[in-house]
């Protein structure tokens, strides 16, 4: 089946990207694995991250592409290849995902959304900051270590006591498997 993702040369989009195991821990447990997978493709594919949380099992991002370039799926492709790569082969790996060479780290899709406004911009942001508290891993988004909230605390963009009395849950780009 072919999914249709909006494209837009210099786009700003959100998106969430999960473990193929829902269980797992691998992101925070490799975050300095991850982190460097995301510098070195920005290095030679580059974009802002405007924003980010990483969760045991799965991050939110936002992301503004160069002027002329639309390709996050190839930034995607290479984050989530190289991360794989230094990876042990421990993971069950289905027949299809064998047939094509694959491992199973990551679930194959993603999902994307085009940012349209300013709102829908502090919308996403405000849902990335606040994830941890919805799953249950951070009373308040500050404590969450893995985070671009502590870049806006420092920028003086939100408060440190940000979302402690807020209830947030836009639902959007979220699914459990």
């Amino acid at each position: 089946m072919q999914y249709r993702r909006s494209r837009h040369a210099g786009g700003t989009y959100f998106f969430t990207v999960n473990l193929e195991d829902r269980q797992s821990q691998l992101l925070t447990e490799q975050i300095d694995l991850l982190r460097d997978c995301f510098t070195k493709v920005k290095q030679t594919h580059p974009f802002t991250i405007d924003a980010i949380v990483i969760l045991p099992d799965h991050l939110h991002c936002i992301w503004t592409l160069p002027e002329d370039d639309d390709d996050f799926a190839t930034r995607w492709l290479l984050i989530k290849k190289n991360f794989s790569r230094q990876m042990p082969r421990t993971e069950t790996i289905n027949a299809s995902r064998k047939h094509k060479g694959e491992r199973a780290i990551w679930q194959r899709r993603y999902w994307e959304h085009l940012i349209r406004d300013e709102r829908d911009f502090n919308t996403h942001v405000d849902y990335i900051h606040y994830n941890p508290v919805k799953h249950g891993y951070a009373q308040s988004p500050a404590q969450w270590p893995y985070s671009s909230i502590h870049r806006f605390i420092r920028d003086g963009i939100v408060d440190p006591d940000w979302g402690c009395s807020e209830t947030l849950d836009g639902g959007f780009g979220e699914r459990r498997s």
